[in-house]
């Protein structure tokens, strides 16, 4: 008699992040399908973001600049609900964006030493245990500081929590978000449906991705959910400007999948795939008795 043993506990999954906010534009469809599916999912947050922008007008008004750091804490609170996730905080200090040729601001996420850092989050890795953790590559998806120092710090953690956390993720993504191909296939589709996609010059600067992707989560059911996330972070998102300006049935029609560059994988696993956790739920163990 053939026995199959699989996985009796939930799968987990932690998605490691620089700023709040980043976990709503950058894969939230997909943390909140698995979410939905039964998946234990963590949200790590390196920084406050006290050193961001207030990007929507309508929420650039007297004391809110002045008492940003809480404001998007809160935000980061209601998105976290919307998205039935958990969420923690590394505690490090948002580097802002400085200017060509100018300084990071003393103590900053991006300055802090690279050991330290990777500390904080193998923590939190033998903590909860992960099968699968997502982060940036080593662009940082575009280079802000605090996104690359975020990738430099999550690669460091995963390769180092076998042997310091007391347990082993055993994949590793990379967002491969909003590509060029998406812009482009967004604005065709948009295009031959009459519609000003606000798109054409921003093709034209657009690169080619710098990584593949390998694995493409169909999530399109979700993309109403991470809307709301989104726009929880009300100081960083204008609902009438940005991403928030492409019809939703268009999206869902020519890309209903978030997508990700599998880095590093301890399973066996074949591509392209359509589950972060190919590979992980399959049978642990057979035997016959």
């Amino acid at each position: 008699m053939n026995l199959r043993v699989t996985h009796r506990k939930p799968l987990r999954l932690m998605s490691v992040h620089a700023h709040p906010d980043d976990e709503s534009s950058k894969g939230a469809a997909t943390l909140a399908k698995y979410a939905a599916e039964g998946v234990d999912v963590l949200v790590v947050t390196c920084t406050g973001g006290e050193r961001g922008d207030v990007l929507n007008p309508a929420m650039d008004k007297p004391g809110v600049r002045e008492n940003l750091a809480e404001i998007r804490r809160a935000e980061m609170a209601a998105a976290r609900e919307i998205l039935c996730v958990r969420q923690r905080f590394l505690g490090f200090t948002d580097s802002g964006l400085p200017a060509p040729g100018e300084a990071l601001p003393d103590g900053c996420f991006a300055l802090q030493p690279l050991e330290e850092a990777a500390g904080r989050l193998l923590q939190l890795i033998g903590e909860f245990r992960p099968h699968v953790i997502v982060t940036y590559d080593e662009t940082g998806g575009y280079p802000h500081p605090d996104h690359i120092r975020t990738h430099e710090v999550t690669l460091t953690a995963f390769e180092a929590a076998g042997a310091r956390a007391g347990w082993q993720p055993m994949k590793l993504y990379y967002h491969a978000a909003l590509s060029r191909d998406w812009f482009l296939a967004m604005h065709q589709a948009m295009t031959a449906h009459g519609i000003d996609s606000g798109m054409a010059d921003l093709l034209e600067e657009l690169p080619q991705p710098a990584i593949e992707t390998t694995t493409r989560v169909p999530c399109a059911e979700y993309f109403e959910t991470r809307d709301r996330a989104l726009l929880a972070h009300t100081t960083q998102i204008d609902p009438q400007a940005g991403f928030m300006r492409h019809p939703r049935g268009i999206e869902r029609e020519v890309w209903p999948t978030e997508d990700y560059h599998l880095a590093r994988s301890l399973v066996e696993v074949v591509t392209p795939e359509d589950d972060l956790f190919a590979g992980l739920r399959e049978p642990v163990a057979e035997g016959v008795r």
